[in-house]
Formats: C-alpha cells, sequence, structure tokens
C-alpha cells in the first residue's frame, strides 16, 4: 500500500509540475511582442514614422513586450543587438549594410522562447555613389578606377557614345575596368540592379585648358614639354611637361615648370571660366600629375586666374607620391582664390597661369603635369 502511496504522490506532482509549466506558457503568451511603429531615432524628428530606412541607418522599433528578442533579421541579414538598446518598449538597432541574398522586405523578430515576429519593413538599398576616378584621362585597353560607393554585382559601366568597360575587380567602394576601344570624351555612367549614376567629372574632359602642351606657352617650360619615349610616363592627352631637377631650398633656379602671363598664352590665358572668378565655391582645379619619384619635399606653387604673378600662392604642399601612374588632382578653387593676395577679378584679355617648384626642402624632382584646368564641380 505505501508503495502504491508513493506512486500516487509522485504522478500528483508530475501533474502539478506540468500544470505550472503551462501556467507559465499561458502567462508568457498573453503577454504577445507586438509592433507598433518604426521611428527614426532622432528626438526631434520622433515624429517621423518610417515603412523603410537605407542600409546602415539607425532606427527605433516601438511596440510592447519587445525586451525578449534575441535576433533581428532584415531580409536574409541578421542585425547586431545591442542589450542596453533593448527594453519591452523600443529596440534601438542599425539597419544591415550588407546587401541581401533575397528581398521579402520582411523585418523578422526571434524571442527568447522561439516565438516569431514578422513586420513589413523595406530595406532601401542605394544605388551606386560615385567619388572621384583616380585618373580622368586613361588610354583604350588600359585599367580604370573609380571610388566611391555601393558597387554591388552586377555592375555596368557605360561611356558616352554608348562603349561599356569591362570589369577588372570589383570592392563595395572601389571599380577597376578596362577602357573601352569606343569610349568617347563625356560622363560615365554606372549601374547596379539598385539604380544607377552619372559622373560629376568627365571623362577625357574635352573643356578648355589653362596650361597644357598642346601647344605649348608662355614665359616658361617650353624645354620640359615631352613627346614621351620609352623611358617617360605614356601619353595620356598629347604632350605634357616633365620637370626633372635636383631642386635646392628656397633657390631661385629655373623653378617655373609652364606658364607666363596672359600676352603670352594666346590659347589659353581666357579658359578660365568667369564664373569661376564669380563663384569660386563652384569650381575645382585640377591637373593630371605623374610622380615618377615621390613629391616629398619643397612646394608646388600655382598660379591660376590672377591678373600678375604671385610668387607665394596658391602652394599645393607635398607629400604626394602617385607611384609612376597618371593621378588627377582635384583641390576646391575657393581654397585657390581664398589664398591669393591680391584677389581674381575678371579679365576679358586673360589671367596669368603658372606652375612653379619653389619652397622649403630640397627635391630630387621627377614630376610630369598635364591639363592644368577649372571646372564645374558638378555637372549642370
Amino acid at each position: 500500500m505505501k508503495s502504491n502511496y508513493k506512486i500516487l504522490f509522485l504522478l500528483i506532482v508530475v501533474v502539478g509540475a506540468v500544470a505550472s509549466m503551462s501556467s507559465c506558457q499561458k502567462t508568457h503568451s498573453s503577454a504577445t511582442p507586438s509592433i507598433s511603429y518604426v521611428r527614426v531615432t532622432n528626438p526631434q524628428s520622433s515624429d517621423s514614422l518610417l515603412i523603410g530606412a537605407g542600409q546602415g541607418q539607425l532606427i527605433a522599433i516601438v511596440g510592447n513586450n519587445l525586451q525578449d528578442v534575441v535576433q533581428i533579421w532584415f531580409n536574409d541579414q541578421q542585425a547586431l543587438l545591442t542589450p542596453s538598446y533593448i527594453s519591452n518598449t523600443s529596440i534601438i538597432v542599425r539597419v544591415p549594410s550588407q546587401i541581401p541574398s533575397k528581398v521579402t522586405d520582411t523585418m523578422k523578430l526571434i524571442f527568447n522562447d522561439g516565438y516569431i515576429l514578422n513586420y513589413k519593413f523595406k530595406v532601401q538599398i542605394s544605388k551606386p555613389v560615385i567619388n572621384s576616378m583616380l585618373c580622368e584621362f586613361v588610354n583604350a585597353g588600359d585599367i580604370a578606377t573609380i571610388f566611391g560607393n555601393y558597387f554591388y554585382a552586377p555592375i555596368t559601366i557605360t561611356f558616352t557614345g554608348g562603349a561599356t568597360a569591362e570589369i577588372v575587380s570589383l570592392k563595395d567602394q572601389q571599380v577597376d575596368f578596362k577602357i573601352p576601344a569606343g569610349a568617347q570624351p563625356g560622363v560615365i555612367t554606372i549601374k547596379t540592379n539598385f539604380g544607377q549614376v552619372v559622373s560629376d567629372f568627365l571623362f577625357r574632359d574635352p573643356r578648355p585648358k589653362i596650361i597644357d602642351a598642346d601647344p605649348a606657352e608662355g614665359w616658361w617650360g617650353t624645354y620640359l614639354v615631352t613627346n614621351p619615349g620609352p623611358n617617360d610616363p605614356p601619353k595620356i592627352s598629347g604632350n605634357y611637361y616633365r620637370f626633372v631637377k635636383s631642386v635646392k631650398a628656397w633657390t631661385w633656379d629655373q623653378p617655373e615648370v609652364a606658364g607666363g602671363p596672359a600676352n603670352s598664352m594666346p590659347n589659353h590665358a581666357t579658359n578660365v571660366p568667369d564664373g569661376a572668378i564669380q563663384k569660386p565655391e563652384d569650381y575645382v582645379l585640377k591637373f593630371e600629375i605623374n610622380t615618377v619619384k615621390p613629391y616629398n619635399s619643397n612646394r608646388i606653387g600655382i598660379n591660376v586666374g590672377l591678373t600678375a604673378e604671385d610668387n607665394n600662392n596658391y602652394a599645393w604642399n607635398p607629400p604626394y607620391d602617385s607611384k609612376g601612374k597618371w593621378n588627377t588632382v582635384t583641390i576646391p578653387f575657393e581654397d585657390v582664390a581664398k589664398s591669393y593676395t591680391n584677389k581674381p577679378v575678371l579679365s576679358p584679355t586673360g589671367y596669368w597661369s603658372r606652375i612653379l617648384v619653389f619652397g622649403p626642402g630640397d627635391l630630387e624632382a621627377d614630376i610630369a603635369f598635364d591639363n592644368l584646368r577649372v571646372v564645374l564641380k558638378k555637372q549642370p
């Protein structure tokens, strides 16, 4: 009999435990997680509700009984959770930057008891962004590089005229490609499955140059004009200036690379746009450079848009090393104009222009220059 009592007692205990567990389960399920809305995290814009967000954007999920969340997925990409940003009424989380393999337009929350809460939410995948081109003048068949963001395969690069590039390598923020034979001067278009963008710069920029070697003009530098041979940097846009010299600090010994007053440069002196003089903040100064030896000392002075020479400004300071390759340098023209003692003014007869190597520190110079120009920051 005692044995039967023990068995009965154990059954009662087990049933009681099961009933207790069932009661706990019901208590939890009666507090089912829910999402009321999603908003931006800026307190000043807390009433801005979202049905989607961009990659990497910080968002606030607002609802009830959210404290036990252990995973959040956007499409098929898992977000990183920070425990201190989770409460029973809100979760602050950053949308993953990685692109999804499968797009469901759904945010999935998984809780510690396995409960899953789905919520319609669209991740807005960014279209490509173009920041710059390593060199804007590249010969057909050579490899070019564009820097930017959101370069997601498959990707297409198209030139003015319709020629498309062969992709050599692709990263999220850099694409290397081969210039096709039919590439024409003008904008470059990059397209992915998520949109397309047109470059602000012009490939093989056809706009008028202020200093170049076709034809070489001015008081100085004509002896530096290079029609390259096998031991010179290759042509990218006709002839160029190559300055090879042991330059001593603050020594005035033929430091001029190119340029001169307006009356000595009839084909180039008037090529500074009027808009650059009137609104320099809308323009940039560009040139192509090839540092066969590193530019690691002294100073390169540039005069553009002046009516008389300025030996001290603008100074483009070292270091810079293109490692024997052609690069495009871009400088805000506003910085150039601000550096001058006498501010640029409109001059219908043209402007003084010069590239000068003169400053502190000795330099073993071997530097090639081409295509100095002032152009709009953005295409109209």
